[in-house]
């Protein structure tokens, strides 16, 4: 008689308080595709959110339990009642979707660290000297993370370097996980101010190093030959954006539309419809905006800075995101030669069919096996 043993129960903890916020994305994707791709019954997973999330979440497998966690992030209370929470839990290993953690948990743990840019740029819609304090206890925190974690995972081989130059982490307990963009599928609705409109785009927030100001001054410098050509600027209005507006009457450029929000249908057409996707960027961990646009059909030019030619390939018309010039002289290439945009277009849909977030969530379970000692 041939005798069999059975795998001992793992809980693996997923912290995923960030999933209904403009940076959940990723976890909320993951999340989808682990409970397809672990068919490991030996598995149970436990998934922290927001109490108002709890609701909204339904996992698809019986082995995927939503547990609530009131703990927000920078917050005493995510270094205190968080850290409890996670020992009363008893997990065999702890995913954090993103850098913020308790400090002092002492347990198996995996970190995903999305960029350093947070380390890098100051928000200037914040007190200056709060903020300089938490910038230097976000540093703590990274290095902290990053050093206790038993592995890292990174979205590009661009951050998996800066981050284990930054921690001094051994770059072999880093692992690199391409992330995707998803095809949006509703129907496109358009916005009317902007029909028959030539026009370019940016979608996102309008943080520093977005680097828009710079956008912006090249688009002025675009007017000068194509007089009629409008700058799309989408995204939920707030602080920042006031201050871009208010730059964009100081100086008296015209055709610059900000949108406020638009919806998933608004963005599909707005990517369908533009002449061509901008993203000016400064620090990106991975750049998803614009591969989702590619994946629309939007001719994409990028600034060359960090991650983003990594991710981008051949796909893109690259420029200085620091020379204004620059920017309106790649983005001129490419308004004025069908040739180039069509180039831009095929290159563009094959380059985004390349990332798959099932295969993200495949080789993040093969993290999870190796801390955990299955592998």
């Amino acid at each position: 008689m041939v005798e069999t043993k059975e795998k001992s129960m793992k809980k693996i903890v997923i912290d995923a308080r960030e999933l209904r916020t403009s940076t959940g994305r990723y976890v909320e994707r993951l999340l989808n595709y682990l409970q397809e791709v672990d068919t490991d019954r030996s598995h149970r997973y436990v998934v922290l959110l927001k109490p108002e999330d709890i609701e909204g979440w339904k996992p698809k497998s019986k082995r995927f339990t939503p547990v609530a966690c009131k703990y927000k992030e920078f917050s005493f209370g995510e270094q205190i009642g968080f850290l409890w929470q996670l020992y009363r839990l008893r997990p065999d290993l702890v995913h954090f979707g993103m850098t913020q953690q308790p400090i002092l948990y002492l347990g198996k743990t995996i970190t995903t660290i999305h960029d350093l840019t947070t380390v890098r740029f100051r928000n200037p819609s914040k007190n200056r000297v709060v903020f300089a304090c938490k910038q230097w206890v976000y540093k703590w925190v990274v290095k902290i993370a990053a050093r206790k974690s038993a592995a890292i995972i990174t979205g590009t081989e661009f951050v998996k370097d800066d981050l284990a130059k930054f921690t001094h982490k051994n770059s072999r307990d880093i692992t690199v996980t391409y992330e995707a963009a998803d095809a949006i599928l509703v129907s496109p609705e358009p916005i009317s101010e902007l029909e028959d409109k030539q026009f370019i785009m940016y979608v996102g927030r309008p943080l520093p190093h977005k680097n828009l100001d710079r956008l912006i001054t090249a688009f002025a410098e675009l007017q000068e030959k194509n007089p009629d050509l409008h700058l799309v600027l989408a995204g939920k209005k707030d602080t920042l954006y006031a201050r871009h507006e208010r730059r964009v009457k100081r100086d008296n450029i015209s055709n610059v539309v900000f949108t406020g929000f638009v919806s998933e249908a608004e963005l599909r057409w707005l990517y369908e419809h533009c002449a061509a996707y901008v993203f000016p960027s400064l620090s990106e961990g991975f750049g998803l905006p614009a591969l989702e646009a590619m994946m629309h059909g939007a001719p994409v030019v990028s600034s060359n800075a960090t991650c983003l030619p990594e991710v981008y390939g051949d796909a893109a018309e690259y420029f200085n995101p620091f020379d204004t010039d620059d920017i309106a002289k790649k983005i001129n290439k490419v308004l004025a030669s069908d040739t180039r945009r069509k180039a831009l277009v095929l290159a563009g849909k094959k380059q985004a069919n390349k990332y798959s977030w099932k295969r993200t969530a495949e080789q993040t379970l093969t993290v999870y096996k190796q801390v955990l000692g299955e592998k």
